[in-house]
């Protein structure tokens, strides 16, 4: 299930970045919830971290894959860009918030994806990340269902150290 998810999710996330798929993505490793990863586009190299998400309401819906990444592309000059991504199209022109021990961090949507609104929040989003237990995403869908989902930090850090030195 696991490696089916993962698979899906590489190929979401190529197609998120505008990436002709020339070279599949490579696991770098494994960190608990979170898994780091590479692949090559454009003469560079784009490196990320990604994990599932351990919950997901309202449980009578379908969700589809959902994933959330922390995607580093030093050849773009883009470090640590968080990015939820749903299994869904959401409402178009709402906002996707995300919540760690009681910090909240506001994102924009556009399709089935959203980026931090206020790209200077970004390393604290991060920070928040690196620190915290858990997270939890809330959506709507373009059907207007409110959707909610948890995620484990555990491994986080480990992670996004591991994808520092991309290049």
């Amino acid at each position: 299930m696991f490696v089916r998810r993962t698979t899906t999710a590489l190929a979401i996330v190529l197609a998120s970045f505008g990436v002709a798929i020339a070279q599949s993505p490579t696991r770098i490793e494994q960190f608990k919830a979170w898994g780091a990863y590479s692949y090559k586009a454009n003469g560079g190299t784009v490196c990320y971290v990604l994990a599932v998400p351990t919950a997901k309401e309202p449980a009578s819906v379908n969700h589809g894959d959902i994933f959330f990444i922390v995607s580093q592309r030093p050849g773009q000059n883009i470090s640590y860009e968080p990015q939820a991504m749903m299994g869904y199209p959401l409402k178009e022109a709402s906002k996707v918030n995300v919540s760690i021990d009681g910090k909240n961090f506001v994102m924009f949507t556009k399709d089935t994806a959203a980026w931090v609104e206020n790209a200077a929040e970004e390393p604290a989003l991060v920070s928040a990340m690196k620190s915290g237990r858990s997270m939890s995403v809330k959506a709507t869908s373009a059907r207007g269902t409110a959707t909610s989902y948890t995620y484990s930090l555990s491994g986080i850090s480990a992670a996004l150290q591991k994808i520092e030195s991309c290049k």
